[in-house]
């Protein structure tokens, strides 16, 4: 028989989720959860703090490839106007902030012994690998984190695309949208609003249909397509990017029940934005 634990001592429960667990993903990576409070630039502190996730995660055996996106440096979207040029040429700008921030996690990470490659969809050869699908997919199977930059390499596009777009390409298991802070999908802003609800459970369609802040309208559609499963969580709490992979009930899932590749067809579960 199992001894009785000490009174006010707790187990810890782990909840497991209805994905289960997963061992190729694609880990999106906002530019603000690099850059701390300041919310410009890198911060150590964030880059140390995500460094340390992403090798929690490859020691325990995931293929694990990252999307970085560049808002921490340069967003074009919001600066286009201000400087007077055209959009185009903003998003281009938009795709080297990303380079940078991919360039400084690949530091971090072979800093801990990790190998890592940076693959970019604008070729800069002296830097960075060209991406190229079938290299990526075997730097992944020889245990190397991959590093995509520069997101899908064209204007008018976000790095959420970008990153719906390599999890497709790579057959990847779930794409893991990490939030600086923020522990999953709310029904609105919960830094403005004290009366916030967090959303644990949720479909594509609620997404696109309710305007949840989870990721751009043409990357929801992308995952939608693909029945691939979305997981959002809090990249700054140590253990969460671990808690994913294993299968335990983290942040907020996005997913029709019984959907794609890791389920049956999909069943058109409505959620409540159907």
């Amino acid at each position: 028989m199992e001894p009785a634990a000490p009174v006010g001592e707790e187990k810890e429960q782990v909840v497991e989720s209805e994905l289960g667990a997963v061992k190729r993903v694609v880990l999106k990576l906002s530019g603000e959860s690099l850059a701390g409070e300041g919310g410009y630039g890198i911060d150590p502190g964030s880059l140390d703090a995500t460094a340390s996730q992403v090798v929690e995660a490859v020691e325990a055996g995931a293929e694990l490839a990252v999307v970085v996106g560049g808002g921490n440096i340069f967003r074009g979207s919001q600066v286009a106007d201000t400087l007077g040029i055209e959009s185009a040429t903003a998003d281009y700008m938009a795709m080297l902030g990303t380079v940078i921030n991919a360039l400084a996690l690949q530091a971090a990470l072979e800093r801990r012994g990790i190998p890592t490659r940076v693959q970019t969809a604008i070729q800069m050869q002296e830097i960075a690998e060209p991406y190229i699908r079938r290299r990526a997919m075997r730097h992944l199977e020889k245990g190397r984190v991959v590093i995509f930059a520069s997101g899908t390499g064209n204007p008018f596009f976000t790095t959420d695309t970008g990153a719906a777009l390599r999890a497709l390409e790579i057959g990847a298991d779930a794409l893991l949208m990490a939030k600086n802070r923020v522990d999953g999908v709310y029904d609105k802003d919960p830094r403005k609003h004290l009366d916030a609800t967090r959303i644990e459970r949720l479909t594509y369609m609620d997404v696109l249909s309710r305007n949840l802040a989870v990721m751009d309208h043409t990357a929801a559609t992308l995952c939608l397509g693909a029945h691939l499963p979305i997981v959002v969580f809090d990249i700054l709490k140590q253990g969460n990017l671990g808690g994913v992979l294993r299968g335990e009930k983290v942040g907020s899932l996005v997913w029709n029940s019984g959907g794609g590749k890791r389920g049956g067809p999909d069943d058109g579960a409505a959620g409540g934005g159907e």
